[in-house]
């Protein structure tokens, strides 16, 4: 909205100046900025804290009387909801008076045509108030600024002396952890994170939500002495191991990575492709069996994906295969199974074909916020497509970047794709290249902040970065592990990131985005 990409005519001010693309203030180098700068103000603590005050003014017992009149928030007695309702005026003979018609006295009259078209005019330029709504102060938003003097408090605007790394879990079997889920809601039957190998044994490590100070969510001081993941026991008693390993056979050109695997966000499934059959299927992680098998497309499944849930468990999932197509599928939480019909679970229909690649299909990522799926080949462009199958367009990196092979959405409309050789790219929606990087490391996972502020990345180096997503200035550096990163997830409170390692283990870090924030670093 700030930039006539269309060209128009917009003219030529006094100054001879032509008007074009609006001028930003100059803490804003670019629309970008604009926007997001605007939107951490009015998101900000200092603006919750005192959002109470402005809803008192336009909706509540400042907007009119004395209250007001202290306030300096008196207007123009016609802009008051009330004082002249224009759709009552509907008698011919008053709309056509052609001047005005006084009786008894100065301040008494009928309603000519002109008058009426003047309130029109004051109204349609300075607007109206809203309703009021209250007649008593309204009380302010719990904010984390009135909370930080509080003793021990977990939220901003408080020092917090945590060790980076709060534990590392070895698992029996050597074989790299290369996907981690971690889906660790407390109203889940299984809090848990989710691990799978190369070897695809996978386990289900339950969660003990107790990391954080004291005060924070879901924190139990019966529980503070546990560590916050528990190695599943079929796993570490080695007695259940044939119910935790995929026996069925993969393609042999398939290398296993993160993208093989999908975890559902209730725990209870585990989707995974790379079968000979170009099939992917779905098991079960409790019983470990086969509960169903797709079919869709016409060679090697590649790559796996999913949204985030909606209410119930449903959410989409998208395939990627060999034959350069996509195909996004529904999963219903309520039944268990891709589609919508139990009785067809055999043969399920895919919602939509993406189309559009040349190559093999080696990355994808699905936002339902958005309706888009965003993915990328063995070469060439990433594609952004609607959920509905449409191609809206491709995201063209500089000439450095042709091999995308991760991608991560924000549900605010930012794309971070990681291309061969370290390099980085971040778009925006419309497909601007908004920033760019490099780095000497071979990164095998990226994942954003719920709020997309934030980007961590890890790879063959073993080292944890976090980075400022705009553009991509550097926040943080974790120690570097003794054994590469394969996958990343982050638990639900966005408070630990787990990494599984290429030497068959996982480390959770200790993380606190807020420490990164603009208000963190700059108290009022």
């Amino acid at each position: 909205m700030f930039v006539n990409s269309n060209g128009y005519n917009l003219g030529i001010r006094e100054d001879e100046v032509v008007v074009n693309d609006v001028d930003l203030p100059p803490w804003a180098k670019k629309p970008e900025d604009f926007v997001r700068i605007n939107r951490m103000a009015l998101e900000s603590e200092f603006v919750s804290c005192q959002l109470h005050q402005w809803i008192d003014l336009i909706f509540g017992y400042k907007q009119r009387g004395p209250e007001a009149v202290r306030a300096l928030n008196v207007f123009h007695y016609l802009t008051y909801e009330g004082s002249v309702n224009l759709d009552s005026i509907t008698d011919p003979v008053l709309r056509e008076i052609p001047e005005a018609y006084f009786i008894r006295d100065p301040h008494t009259f009928l309603l000519t045509k002109d008058f009426i078209k003047a309130m029109e005019a004051q109204i349609q330029n300075f607007g109206q108030t809203p309703s009021q709504l209250l007649i008593e102060p309204h009380p302010p938003r719990s904010s984390a600024m009135h909370l930080c003097f509080l003793p021990q408090s977990p939220l901003m605007f408080k020092d917090q002396m945590q060790q980076d790394v709060i534990m590392v879990l070895k698992f029996p079997s050597n074989s790299p952890v290369t996907h981690v889920a971690a889906n660790t809601l407390p109203h889940l039957t299984i809090p848990a994170v989710v691990t799978v190998t190369c070897s695809r044994l996978f386990a289900v490590n339950r969660w003990h939500n107790t990391v954080g100070l004291r005060g924070a969510p879901g924190y139990s001081l019966d529980q503070a002495h546990h560590l916050p993941i528990e190695m599943d026991p079929l796993i570490a008693n080695n007695s259940g191991v044939n119910k935790r390993q995929i026996t069925d056979l993969v393609d042999q050109s398939i290398q296993i990575n993160a993208h093989c695997f999908v975890v559902t966000a209730d725990n209870r499934y585990i989707l995974i492709c790379g079968f000979w059959d170009k099939s992917f299927r779905v098991y079960s992680t409790e019983t470990g069996k086969l509960t169903q098998i797709v079919f869709g497309h016409w060679d090697v499944v590649t790559c796996l994906a999913r949204s985030e849930s909606y209410i119930g468990g449903d959410c989409y999932i998208v395939s990627g295969s060999r034959d350069a197509t996509l195909l996004l599928w529904y999963w219903s939480g309520r039944h268990h199974i891709i589609g919508d019909n139990p009785n067809s679970s055999d043969y399920p229909a895919p919602r939509a074909v993406l189309t559009g690649h040349d190559h093999e299909v080696v990355c994808v990522s699905v936002c339902a916020e958005l309706g888009l799926v965003i993915s990328g080949a063995k070469e060439g462009p990433c594609l952004v497509h609607t959920i509905t199958g449409d191609l809206l367009r491709a995201l063209e990196g500089t000439e450095n970047c042709l091999y995308p092979r991760l991608i991560s959405v924000s549900s605010e409309g930012h794309c971070i794709i990681y291309y061969e050789r370290g390099r980085f790219s971040n778009f925006s929606i419309n497909g601007k290249l908004l920033a760019q990087m490099e780095i000497n490391d071979s990164t095998r996972a990226i994942l954003l902040s719920s709020d997309g502020q934030n980007l961590v990345t890890g790879g063959d180096n073993g080292v944890v970065e976090v980075w400022q997503a705009c553009d991509f200035k550097q926040l943080y550096i974790y120690p570097g592990c003794d054994a590469g990163i394969r996958a990343m997830d982050l638990s639900h409170d966005q408070r630990t990131l787990i990494t599984g390692m290429a030497s068959g283990s996982i480390v959770a870090f200790n993380i606190d985005f807020n420490r990164w924030h603009y208000e963190h670093q700059n108290r009022y």
